[in-house]
């Protein structure tokens, strides 16, 4: 597998392979959907350039079998301004049509190193409070709820919910 910090022209293919993975639908859609309770895309080509744009020590790392292969998943990591000695990890993503292969743990493990390597202690996490299947798979992988909630933004950002949401935040140290 290779691993690598996304570069400029792979952002598209990013930005539809986040779309396909939370919100895509029927035979499109991967285990981790959140279809069913936020309409519209998870993210766009100008709001990732503008996040990567407006955190310059986050990186994006992306997922791949081989050198110029196929994009098969990414995740966002970056220090977290709440918690000095912890990194923020988040969007992880798959591609729904290979969520079968283990590719998350891999990519989860690789991110959490990429922290560790430049002194995190710990890593947490949001994950939208209904996703009980995906907090488990993170209670699985050594993350622990906290018992702190964050407010889902509210907006067409990050998409429209059709419910009340929040963020449950998961931590795993390292």
């Amino acid at each position: 597998m290779i691993f690598a910090p996304a570069v400029e022209p792979e952002f598209t293919a990013i930005v539809a392979l986040v779309n396909s993975a939370y919100r895509g639908e029927g035979a499109q859609a991967g285990w981790t959907t959140e279809a069913g309770y936020i309409d519209g895309q998870r993210i766009d080509l100008d709001s990732l350039r503008q996040d990567l744009a407006e955190a310059p020590n986050a990186v994006l790392l992306t997922l791949r079998d081989k050198a110029g292969g196929p994009l098969l998943g990414c995740v966002w990591v970056e220090p977290d301004a709440e918690a000095p000695d912890a990194w923020y990890l988040g969007m992880l993503t798959i591609r729904p049509d290979q969520q079968d292969r283990q590719l998350g743990r891999a990519l989860l493990a690789h991110g959490e190193a990429y922290a560790r390597d430049r002194g995190a202690r710990r890593v947490r996490l949001t994950v939208v409070h209904l996703r009980d299947t995906l907090i488990a798979w993170y209670q699985r992988r050594g993350y622990a709820l906290t018992g702190e909630r964050k407010p889902f933004p509210v907006g067409e950002r990050f998409g429209r919910p059709q419910r009340a949401l929040e963020f449950v935040v998961l931590e795993k140290e390292l």
